[in-house]
């Protein structure tokens, strides 16, 4: 690793005295589900997606919540929430708007791929 690539490492992380939220958190869970439309849905599964942000970061436990659309794969997308506990997380699809999108995704997503990540840094 050049020293370059370790200077560029050292500037992304948490400077000292950073606020909490830049700091790894005991408990605290992200998630990373990245899901590919079914041909012809792209815009669909965009508009859906879009409808979850807002009601999703308003939840109890929800420290992002994020869309990314990829720029080179056409109906490709990444969600990545970062929840304060998994029980925040597990409560989440309890609510009317996560319950509306389940019966809908079949619909719209070809392939889903989902895992839990912990700050260890």
């Amino acid at each position: 690793m050049g020293e370059s690539h370790k200077r560029r490492i050292h500037r992304l992380a948490a400077p000292r005295g950073a606020s909490p939220s830049l700091r790894p958190a005991r408990g605290r869970v992200t998630l990373i589900v990245a899901m590919r439309a079914r041909a012809g849905r792209e815009s669909d599964l965009e508009k859906e997606l879009k409808s979850l942000v807002a009601c999703s970061r308003s939840e109890r436990g929800c420290l992002a919540y994020d869309l990314h659309a990829s720029s080179d794969v056409p109906g490709l997308f990444l969600l990545r929430e970062v929840w304060t506990s998994l029980k925040h997380h597990q409560k989440h699809w309890e609510t009317g708007h996560m319950k509306k999108w389940a019966e809908k995704k079949a619909a719209l997503v070809e392939t889903r791929e989902a895992s839990f990540w912990r700050q260890i840094a």
